[in-house]
């Protein structure tokens, strides 16, 4: 058991969000996205500058644990249809299994109004991720191949319906 806060992220926390962004994107696409190519997109996607756009125009929220960020979960303001995107949700490698992603997804929930539905963007071959998401009631509504700064991924759009599923 792990005791853990799931709150808003601040602008102070972009340099450990920055850290979980590279271990856990290190750690899951090891042996799927070549290192080269995380690394280069890491330092675009992740830059200060983008986490503070990111802060101003998304809602982000990171995980606690004894004072330390552990995870984040960044998910898009609710269109009109009561959709959602959740862009990201990474954790160290040492702190999965203990209930933070599902915390991050009942988080979200609870702090973005009328939402209908979660929709999110999976690489097939994140299996960790896969299972987690289908655990929740996430449903495959489509799949498809792209070139992902030169190398192919193979991703998986998926959504959970809030009102009907509540498995989160």
């Amino acid at each position: 058991m792990v005791d853990y806060t799931i709150r808003l992220m601040k602008k102070k926390d972009i340099p450990q969000v920055q850290r979980v962004a590279k271990v856990s994107w290190n750690s899951t696409y090891e042996g799927i996205i070549p290192h080269e190519i995380q690394n280069n997109f890491l330092k675009r996607a992740y830059s200060y500058k983008i986490l503070k756009r990111r802060l101003k125009y998304s809602m982000m929220l990171v995980a606690e644990v004894h004072g330390k960020i552990v995870g984040f979960a960044n998910y898009s303001y609710v269109s009109s249809e009561g959709s959602t995107q959740l862009g990201a949700l990474y954790i160290y490698p040492e702190f999965q299994g203990y209930g933070i992603g599902t915390a991050f997804l009942k988080e979200g929930v609870k702090i973005l109004d009328d939402i209908k539905e979660i929709q999110l963007n999976v690489e097939k071959n994140n299996l960790v991720g896969m299972r987690f998401y289908q655990a929740k009631g996430f449903e495959k509504i489509s799949e498809t191949e792209e070139d992902f700064n030169g190398h192919t991924i193979h991703t998986i759009n998926m959504k959970l319906k809030i009102k009907e599923n509540m498995n989160v």
